[in-house]
């Protein structure tokens, strides 16, 4: 009886390290050799150097926030000392409190989440109905209507300051006038090319056999994109999103041509037109206090940022 004989057992492929190459067989080029930094001073000069650029960055970035931060603890005087204390000679939270009180912060802040949230949510939805006619539909012409919506990129914001203003402080037909209104800020923040193109981005690399399984089941275009489209877009809408709200959140300029009621302002305008009469700790308090919502909102929602962005700018 004839026997087959197992067939040879091939060697594992050696690590990348020991070679100094990949698995397909070409070499890794990097200034230090593989092998050097397998060895264990190599591992150690390694560490001590990625280390040591990990502490410098963020020192870089942290510093200026533990510094606006501790700026608030200081009074008058021991901010303008020279040289500057690192820490602050006591636990002051004075200008944080006054800050509250004196500039009217919970009027402001208000002011702005409804100015931001309604941008958002404009932004959102017309954003998103504009991406998913260019992406899935296909309308004629569409390209070139694109390429119209994304050559308004190339205009500086600044220019459109003017005519901007104009329009909203009396309207084409209506006669109505936007000043001193959020929709003054909502619908100039709707004409968003770059969360446009973000989105039909995101929706060209959508298999179009899951909205095909759609249309057999029954489903019309409405109903494919909101059972269909939007829950598989949460990663590029978190994007957008973040976009819509923090656009809104730090513009001044357009906000200050707005707004003329004091009352009324976003927190941008009424940190700067209330900063005259009120000492630098209670200004730089007032400062870290508005920048408190967009720095919790980055942290909650950073994992959505990066996998957005990361989705958004591939194609497959």
């Amino acid at each position: 009886m004839t026997q087959i004989a197992p067939p040879p057992r091939q060697a594992p492929p050696a690590p990348v390290e020991a070679t100094g190459k990949k698995p397909d067989g070409t070499a890794i080029r990097t200034l230090v050799s593989p092998l050097t930094l397998a060895s264990p001073r190599g591992k150690t000069i390694y560490w001590i150097i990625f280390t040591a650029v990990v502490l410098v960055f963020a020192a870089a970035f942290l510093f200026p926030v533990y510094w606006m931060v501790s700026g608030a603890m200081k009074s008058a005087g021991e901010l303008q000392q020279t040289p500057p204390t690192l820490l602050p000679k006591s636990l002051n939270f004075k200008g944080y409190t006054d800050a509250w009180d004196l500039m009217d912060l919970p009027t402001h802040l208000w002011n702005t989440v409804v100015q931001a949230a309604g941008a958002w949510i404009l932004q959102i939805v017309f954003c998103t109905a504009a991406a998913y006619s260019l992406s899935k539909l296909k309308p004629a012409f569409g390209k070139v209507i694109l390429g119209g919506i994304l050559a308004t990129l190339m205009v500086p914001a600044q220019a459109l300051v003017v005519p901007k203003y104009l329009t909203i402080a009396d309207l084409p037909l209506i006669h109505t006038s936007l000043l001193n209104d959020p929709l003054g800020i909502w619908l100039p923040a709707v004409a968003n090319a770059f969360n446009l193109y973000l989105l039909k981005r995101f929706f060209d690399q959508i298999p179009r056999d899951v909205l095909e399984a759609a249309e057999i089941d029954g489903a019309g275009q409405l109903r494919t994109l909101w059972s269909i489209l939007l829950p598989m877009s949460r990663p590029v809408l978190g994007v957008v999103s973040i976009f819509a709200l923090v656009a809104v959140w730090q513009d001044f300029l357009w906000p200050l041509m707005v707004f003329s009621d004091t009352d009324k302002q976003p927190i941008s305008v009424a940190l700067v037109q209330l900063s005259q009469n009120i000492s630098t700790p209670v200004l730089i308090g007032a400062m870290v206090i508005a920048s408190v919502p967009m720095v919790l909102m980055f942290l909650v929602f950073q994992r959505h940022i990066i996998a957005g962005i990361s989705a958004g700018s591939t194609k497959g």
